[in-house]
């Protein structure tokens, strides 16, 4: 442990980016470490995070103090090292056997950024930390002068992740004209009411969004507290996404938790609106799981969760791919967690301005494993009336 010792004390300092320590050795106590300088009272102390299961402890040393405590964890709890700073990088593994090797290499030309020292450092979400939003208080989110709650602080961040993927569409939408959205199933709404807030509201966009759900108690709700925020075109319905008929022309459809074949449903209705975008987070996908058999796959569908798994993955996937067929750029995302499914997936498909129809393979992967979706179905009735 010499040499970590005097190359932690060449990198402790101003130049320091960050030290992250992980690989522990007994995964029921701490899982990561991370180190970075911070400037208080005019010295620099090093600021320790530590992760333990799903909380995180935050506490401040001086330079000496860090580096025993750095040299502690490598020599109890931890196999590797990794440090980075404006001279260099610095790593240290340490073997099953208690051996440690030390590697250091130099920056030829320092980088030009110098590392943040702020004692707390801000994310800089698209909504502002300190600035009081009505739902986000209405839903304990945040106080009434703007602070975060420390436990919805997830909710907090879910919102603006699925913001931050609306603002990357925003070219997409026509600007000079109302924007019109459909959010299918939009349960408690808080995101469709993160959705008008950060267009209308933020960005001076006309917008008019739909909200449907099955449930008359949720629908009344929302509309009473979209009339409380002055939300003049927020509007919510009591209906079915697969009997629904009250709209024409549709900018964006969004079906951020449909159970089932009800994403299918959406997405069809997204298509037969060419909408210019489609947000989607599927939920359960019992369909496929139903259907699905293949000899070749026996050794994975023997096992339910696995079947499980697989049945969502092919779902999403016949559903990407017939965005595709059908003119969209189509992404498959990693998304955060919704209140009620742990689902993470998003599909975000964006019309293209001009597009041949793209045929894929994803006909003979479902014929494969004896799988029709309610997607394809929908896909060859219209064929089948169009004729």
């Amino acid at each position: 442990m010499e040499e970590l010792k005097i190359r932690l004390s060449e990198f402790m300092s101003d130049r320091l980016y960050q030290i992250i320590i992980s690989n522990p050795r007994n995964k029921e106590k701490a899982s990561k470490v991370k180190v970075r300088p911070v400037l208080l009272k005019g010295k620099i102390n090093f600021q320790e995070t530590i992760t333990r299961g799903t909380q995180v402890f935050h506490e401040n040393f001086s330079k000496e103090e860090m580096q025993e405590r750095i040299i502690q964890y490598m020599q109890e709890e931890f196999r590797q090292l990794e440090a980075m700073s404006m001279d260099g990088k610095l790593t240290a593994l340490v073997s099953k056997k208690g051996r440690i090797t030390v590697k250091c290499s130099r920056q030829s030309e320092a980088p030009k950024v110098l590392p943040d020292m702020s004692h707390n450092r801000t994310k800089q979400y698209l909504l502002q930390e300190g600035t009081p939003v009505p739902f986000l208080v209405d839903l304990g989110v945040q106080t009434r002068e703007g602070l975060i709650v420390r436990s919805r602080y997830d909710k907090f961040k879910q919102i603006n992740r699925y913001l931050e993927f609306v603002e990357d569409i925003l070219p997409t939408l026509d600007k000079e004209e109302t924007v019109h959205i459909i959010d299918f199933g939009c349960g408690k709404s808080y995101l469709t009411f993160a959705l008008y807030y950060y267009l209308h509201e933020l960005k001076g966009i006309d917008t008019m969004i739909t909200g449907l759900d099955l449930k008359a108690d949720v629908i009344e709700k929302c509309n009473r507290l979209a009339k409380n925020y002055g939300y003049e075109k927020l509007r919510f319905y009591q209906g079915d996404i697969r009997t629904f008929e009250g709209a024409d022309q549709v900018d964006m459809v969004v079906s951020l938790h449909a159970c089932d074949t009800a994403t299918d449903y959406a997405i069809k209705k997204a298509l037969d609106w060419n909408a210019k975008v489609l947000f989607a987070v599927p939920c359960c996908q019992h369909e496929v799981n139903r259907q699905i058999d293949s000899e070749l796959l026996l050794p994975v569908l023997k096992y339910g969760l696995l079947k499980e798994r697989l049945s969502a993955i092919l779902t999403d996937a016949v559903r990407a791919n017939l965005l595709e067929e059908s003119g969209y750029d189509t992404q498959v995302l990693e998304f955060i967690d919704m209140e009620h499914t742990p689902k993470n997936i998003l599909i975000r498909a964006v019309k293209k301005e001009s597009s041949s129809p793209k045929r894929t393979s994803i006909e003979k992967l479902t014929e494969a494993v004896e799988v029709k979706t309610t997607l394809q179905k929908l896909f060859e009735n219209e064929d089948r009336n169009s004729k």
